[in-house]
């Protein structure tokens, strides 16, 4: 019967140890590509203070969303302009988007969604896009110029209170 006892607390500990090793490798670290299972979709920082990238991912990679920004011409200069993606997929943890032109003006995003120095889902740049973004811009005679940087765009903190109970 003894043996019995302890064979049986010998197996909960190794199966507990097994188990916690699991999670504790499943959990990525800051700086880790996610799993393409991570819900990563939300709001992100874009170049200036005030402008945002709205990232959803929809099914088999399917990516949409829009970047919102600060107008530069003369004629927009401080409005708001919102560029839509006119593709976007997701492939692992790689991410690509292009955004339509707006005001002579479109974006293109290639690069991967990380595990940033946020703690916990919800948390500030919890999630991180890394990556090079191009700016293409048409001028009046219609010619094309690019400009390239490698940006860095971090998730914006999730109101993770939940909501207000109904009342009858």
């Amino acid at each position: 019967m003894r043996r019995i006892l302890i064979a049986t607390v010998l197996a909960f500990f190794l199966v507990s140890t097994w188990t916690a090793a699991q999670s504790s490798q499943d959990s990525p670290k800051p700086g880790e590509p996610v799993k393409a299972a991570d819900d990563y979709s939300g709001m992100y920082s874009f170049l200036r203070d005030g402008e945002f990238v709205q990232v959803t991912v929809e099914d088999q990679g399917k990516v949409t969303g829009f970047v919102s920004r600060y107008g530069d011409l003369d004629s927009d200069k401080g409005a708001f302009l919102d560029h839509f993606f006119k593709t976007g997929k997701l492939d692992g943890h790689k991410l690509n988007f292009m955004t339509e032109t707006v005001h002579g003006v479109r974006f293109e995003f290639r690069g991967t969604i990380d595990r940033g120095p946020g703690k916990n889902p919800g948390d500030e740049a919890y999630y991180v896009l890394n990556g090079t973004l191009t700016e293409y811009a048409t001028d009046a005679s219609k010619k094309v110029s690019s400009k390239s940087r490698e940006v860095s765009f971090k998730q914006f903190p999730q109101d993770m209170t939940p909501a207000p109970e109904k009342r009858d």
